[in-house]
């Protein structure tokens, strides 16, 4: 079987969505470019590890060991913990949050209960509520072309500051994910290119090839691993 995903929760608060996935050999992946920030909880030989990340801007071949264990949950695009900007996390710049002799996370001077796929949602929210997260509103109205009567510099900074990426690069991405999820809809790659808004399809091969990890055929025929 290799690596097995899979999505566990859907957008509830601060969360976009919820995750886990085991793997039972030695498999390579590719980890796609993303956009948004999330914490990851792996266990790995036994020992646990506590993940912050943030977006990514390109693909990245992994390789999970056998054994191993993963959960996690991506934030609202928005949310961060100010103490951990989005900008300082991109492209596998986690910050790995100690783990105490007791099991429990130190974050922000505290000791916060490991939790479990199935009440990361309440961990989340103790921190929200400690004042350790945030959201700026900001972010959705730009991503609904709400535009405020501000200096589009401040808007920018604002914009990368709670997201880690320039609002430019993150419709890059999401396009390329938007092409993945069509290709694997049965649409033909001629069909995705036109679609999404490619100007033809060498154009879509080097985005997925990029973004991805694979070409827009490799991901048709499913013969690609992708992980979340």
């Amino acid at each position: 079987m290799g690596l097995d995903s899979r999505i566990v929760g859907g957008p509830v608060g601060p969360l976009m969505q919820v995750w886990s996935a085991e793997c039972d050999s030695p498999t390579a992946f590719s980890s796609l470019a993303s956009t948004t920030a999330g914490i990851g909880f792996a266990r790995v030989g036994g020992t646990w590890a506590v993940h912050l990340r943030g977006p990514a801007t390109r693909a990245t071949t992994m390789v999970c060991s056998a054994g191993s264990e993963y959960f996690g949950a991506d934030f609202r695009l928005g949310t961060y913990l100010p103490m951990f900007p989005p900008a300082g996390l991109t492209n596998m710049r986690d910050a790995v949050l100690p783990i105490l002799s007791d099991g429990r996370i130190l974050l922000d001077g505290r000791a916060w209960e490991m939790p479990t796929p199935q009440n990361i949602d309440v961990f989340i929210d103790r921190l929200r509520r400690a004042d350790l997260m945030v959201f700026d509103p900001l972010i959705d109205e730009l991503r609904h072309g709400v535009v405020r009567t501000m200096p589009k510099r401040t808007v920018q900074s604002r914009f990368v500051r709670a997201v880690g990426l320039p609002l430019r690069t993150l419709e890059l991405i999401e396009r390329a994910r938007r092409a993945v999820r069509m290709l694997h809809a049965g649409k033909t790659i001629a069909e995705v290119a036109a679609e999404a808004g490619y100007y033809d399809q060498p154009h879509l091969t080097r985005s997925l090839r990029r973004l991805i990890g694979h070409t827009p055929a490799e991901v048709a025929q499913r013969t690609a691993v992708l992980g979340l």
